[in-house]
């Protein structure tokens, strides 16, 4: 990259993005790395608690509506492709390949467990 250029790593809190990125803090939240300016603040939300919280709220409460007008989470995965591939867990079972892979579980896919 070109000297000067900048780099805002959202995923530094699960190991980042980037081979050079380093964890960094909210008093100093930037190093300089090969001449590139790196940001890795992890959980970046807490700098601004109220607005992050606004913004979650703001995300979620139309899934929780609907999980409401569905009739409970398990109508509402069946219809909201969604919500489905948000889901982790799944009465238990871990239903992330991701997860899985990451941490080296074995998991079921959520199409195998609704009916």
């Amino acid at each position: 990259m070109k000297k000067g250029a900048v780099i805002i790593d959202v995923s530094v809190d699960m190991g980042g993005c980037f081979e050079t990125t380093e964890v960094t803090s909210h008093d100093q939240p930037t190093k300089i790395i090969n001449g590139v300016i790196h940001y890795g603040v992890p959980n970046i939300p807490a700098r601004y608690p109220k607005t992050a919280s606004m913004s979650i709220s703001n995300i979620f409460t139309p899934y929780i509506i609907e999980i409401s007008e569905k009739g409970g989470i398990e109508n509402a995965i069946r219809i909201n492709h969604t919500l489905k591939n948000g889901l982790y867990f799944y009465h238990g079972i871990l239903t992330s390949k991701s997860v899985s892979d990451w941490f080296n579980l074995s998991y079921r896919d959520i199409n195998l467990l609704i009916f």
